[in-house]
């Protein structure tokens, strides 16, 4: 026990190569968020051309007539 090697193999990965890995549940969920964006735009669009929701100006009322 005294005189054991106790050195990872050559093949395990380092912290300076760690850096390298991607995580694909984050980058998952970044392209999810990404579709789900660009599905919400087209719904919005759609939405829009069907219901317009106007310049948002108000037509100023009339006064009534005085009788």
């Amino acid at each position: 026990m005294m005189g054991e090697d106790h050195r990872p193999p050559p093949d395990v990965v380092t912290m300076s190569q760690d850096d390298k890995l991607i995580d694909f549940t984050a980058e998952r969920a970044k392209r999810v968020h990404d579709l789900n964006d660009k599905r919400l735009n087209e719904v919005r669009q759609q939405f829009e051309q069907a219901m317009p929701l106007g310049s948002g100006k108000k037509k100023p009322k009339k006064k009534p007539k005085k009788r």
